[in-house]
């Protein structure tokens, strides 16, 4: 279109031109004298005519410029509708898409929680299964530690059988040496308790040996050690005190069992653990002691 309004430019151009040839000039004078002649005016009015036409083709040929500018401006100006348009779907896509992927987002967290609760339970579970085995071997150790102790105990007077309780009594001076305490070992003999058993009977022996580890419980401390070691004999094991402080905690035995139904009496036989004594040694000197002190109760009164 251009292209085409400027060739008309062109021609009306060369047509004024040629129109200005016939314009009166110094050398034609003489035309002046005819400028009112038919044949002047004639021409005149066909050139008017031309230079309307001319002008009317050229404003036709602006119009039509115009209207091909319009024409582009508005399919330039429809391109730029459609590509905002264009532009809009695909933020809306976008949208949908980002607003999906948000959902998935959220989805996948919710999973993730759920799972984080499953195994938050299954956690506790094992936890409460594994806290569960640690009471039942508890209690099956404790059982089994009473089992031990129930079977390591005389059925009679519920005191240490002679190898369980030598095998405490061996713990013990081990403790004490560690702690750098004293330990005393009274070695005791029930007084005649084959004569109970010869002339009252066996029932009444075995109430009076009851009788008399009821009496050094009930003197004792409760973690002392007491061990029935014979048929009419016990050991016990008294920490922290000396042979001395042993026998005057020991001295009412005696006087208490006089008091018991069978009014049985025991002797007994003190010693102290020293730095260098094995456990033989020990109960070798506590049975030393026993016989010295039952050999002094024999001998007359002066």
């Amino acid at each position: 279109m251009r292209d085409q309004a400027a060739a008309q430019r062109d021609l009306a151009a060369d047509r004024r031109d040629r129109a200005g040839e016939y314009a009166p000039t110094q050398a034609g004078a003489e035309m002046r004298t005819d400028a009112h002649s038919p044949s002047a005016l004639a021409r005149g009015d066909a050139a008017k005519d031309r230079k309307h036409a001319l002008q009317d083709r050229l404003a036709g040929a602006r119009q039509r410029t115009d209207s091909g500018r319009d024409r582009d401006t508005a399919e330039a100006d429809r391109g730029a509708g459609a590509d905002e348009r264009t532009w809009a779907e695909l933020d809306r896509t976008t949208a949908l898409a980002d607003r999906g992927a948000g959902a998935l987002e959220r989805l996948r967290a919710e999973q993730d929680r759920t799972t984080a609760l499953a195994d938050r339970g299954a956690g506790a579970g094992e936890r409460a299964d594994a806290e569960l085995d640690r009471t039942t071997a508890f209690a099956d150790r404790g059982a089994s530690a009473r089992e031990r102790e129930h079977s390591s105990l005389d059925d009679l007077t519920g005191t240490y059988h002679r190898d369980a309780g030598f095998l405490e009594l061996e713990r013990e001076i081990a403790r004490a040496r560690r702690a750098q305490e004293p330990l005393a070992l009274a070695f005791v003999d029930v007084d005649g308790l084959k004569a109970v058993n010869d002339t009252r009977g066996h029932a009444a022996g075995d109430r009076t040996l009851l009788e008399v580890a009821t009496a050094f419980r009930t003197t004792l401390r409760a973690h002392d050690l007491i061990v029935r070691y014979g048929g009419d004999e016990f050991v016990c094991a008294i920490s922290g005190m000396t042979a001395a402080a042993a026998g005057r905690r020991l001295s009412s035995i005696n006087t208490d069992l006089r008091d018991s139904p069978e009014r049985a009496s025991v002797t007994i036989g003190l010693a102290q653990l020293r730095p260098d004594d094995t456990f033989a040694d020990l109960v070798a000197r506590a049975d030393a002691a026993l016989y010295a002190e039952r050999g002094r109760a024999r001998r007359p009164a002066r």
